[in-house]
């Protein structure tokens, strides 16, 4: 059984003025089982006053790293900070809180207990509070990860999650060969670990409190469209 000592906490931010704050503080006081923290911010070209925020934020706390990069999306925002991760557990944290890190012990258990090498948080297989939203997101979701499962011989009940966590080697060593710069990082990363031989991928049941469109939620339908290519491209094309 490997032994983990610290955990990279990845927080792509764009635009998240309302949020990122009350985020950072939620991340700080979590319970990580003891790992010892490294909190990575990679704001992706925001507009707003996120930057002024975690400028305010890193100088008050040594284990806060902020990158700044122009705006590309969630995938290469994801990219960079894996980059500079050096946990032996690397987490990913949306900024907007839709996702809780109270969850962040049933996430690190697996590779504790079963030397897992990654956990996905499933909003699905769980009897957590999850706020009821838009019916055909639900309906996509569901298509989508089917489709990943049929090309990744995987399964997943989740596959876009936002709560991905890896072994940091594993996540360190895929993160050059990453081509997604948007939401299409959720499909390729699970097509590349899912080619892993001997991986051990664990999924656990999560709370989730998604937003709506007027609260700042990001996604479209056009990823939705953008994935079903991705899918096939990184199962089938490479």
């Amino acid at each position: 059984m490997r032994k983990f000592n610290s955990i990279s906490i990845v927080i792509p931010v764009y635009n998240e003025e309302k949020f990122i704050k009350k985020t950072i503080d939620e991340v700080l006081k979590s319970d990580t089982l003891k790992l010892k923290k490294e909190i990575i911010i990679v704001d992706d070209g925001s507009e707003d006053k996120t930057p002024q925020i975690l400028k305010r934020i890193a100088k008050n706390n040594k284990n806060i790293k902020v990158i700044s990069k122009i705006n590309e999306g969630k995938g290469s925002a994801l990219k960079k900070g894996f980059k500079t991760a050096s946990g032996d557990v690397v987490l990913i944290q949306d900024a907007d809180l839709e996702y809780n890190p109270d969850d962040y012990p049933k996430l690190l258990k697996p590779f504790m207990e079963n030397d897992a090498d990654v956990v996905y948080g499933s909003r699905l297989v769980t009897a957590a509070p999850h706020r009821v939203l838009y019916f055909w997101h639900s309906v996509v979701n569901k298509l989508l990860t089917m489709y990943s499962n049929m090309l990744t011989n995987l399964n997943l009940t989740d596959m876009g999650t936002g709560y991905k966590v890896f072994r940091g080697e594993i996540i360190r060593k895929l993160a050059p060969k990453l081509e997604s710069n948007k939401f299409g990082f959720e499909p390729e990363i699970t097509a590349k670990i899912s080619k892993i031989e001997g991986v051990k991928i664990f999924e656990v049941g999560i709370s989730y409190s998604g937003r709506t469109y007027e609260e700042g939620k990001k996604i479209g339908w056009e990823d939705g469209v953008q994935a079903v290519w991705e899918i096939t491209k990184f199962n089938l094309l490479q």
